[in-house]
């Protein structure tokens, strides 16, 4: 079975990512880099692209996509 990526989750500072929420995006606050490392490798299979702040993608850097097809973006 195939499965529907069709969410867009924002991951971050909460104060940054909060008001993606309005656009209907899936928000995963992250204070510490050590929450952006467990929201990243626990993105769910209906993610199709992940926002990140500049401090979230430097947190997950070194970690490799949670699946290959996910698009990802940091904001600037």
């Amino acid at each position: 079975m195939t499965v529907l990526r069709d969410v867009v989750a924002v991951l971050g500072e909460p104060a940054t990512v909060a008001p993606f929420a309005l656009a209907g995006a899936r928000v995963l606050g992250a204070e510490h880099p050590e929450e952006a490392r467990r929201q990243w490798r626990s993105l769910g299979a209906d993610v199709a692209l992940v926002v990140l702040t500049p401090r979230a993608a430097e947190a997950v850097a070194e970690l490799p996509p949670p699946d290959p097809s996910v698009l990802w973006v940091v904001l600037p």
